[in-house]
């Protein structure tokens, strides 16, 4: 009998900032399809009428509901902009070594930076006036 394992074990590999972004891009997308489940109630509440919409919108305009819109709007950002890089690895662009390090800080400062914006045009740009 074989003592070792059959395959490679997490034990043998060392951890690289690149297996962290892979490993968040799965979560965010599991959180994505969390967050469809949210979104479906608001539409579905929506189309029964306005004491179910107004119920919703209560309940999605607590402060716990607004932490969770905050981790899916950044969940989508991160998910959408390294998507759009293993699009590139798929058309093999950017897959030699290097590449891959230097593109993984342009997906968190580009996905950073975007949700940083869209938060504070969904949640701060509701006062300003134009």
């Amino acid at each position: 009998m074989n003592p070792r394992p059959l395959s490679p074990h997490l034990q043998v590999y060392k951890f690289f900032p690149t297996m962290f972004l892979s490993i968040l891009h799965r979560i965010t997308g599991v959180g994505l399809t969390l967050g469809l489940v949210a979104f479906t109630y608001w539409l579905a509440s929506a189309a029964s009428g306005e004491y179910d919409y107004g119920r919703a919108l209560l309940l999605l305009g607590s402060w716990p509901a607004q932490v969770l819109l905050l981790g899916w709007l950044f969940a989508w950002c991160y998910h959408f902009v390294n998507g759009l890089r293993h699009l590139g690895w798929d058309a093999s662009i950017a897959i030699e070594k290097a590449q891959v390090r230097r593109t993984r800080w342009w997906v968190v400062s580009i996905a950073g930076g975007a949700w940083v914006l869209l938060a504070w045009l969904l949640f701060c740009g509701r006062g300003i006036s134009p």
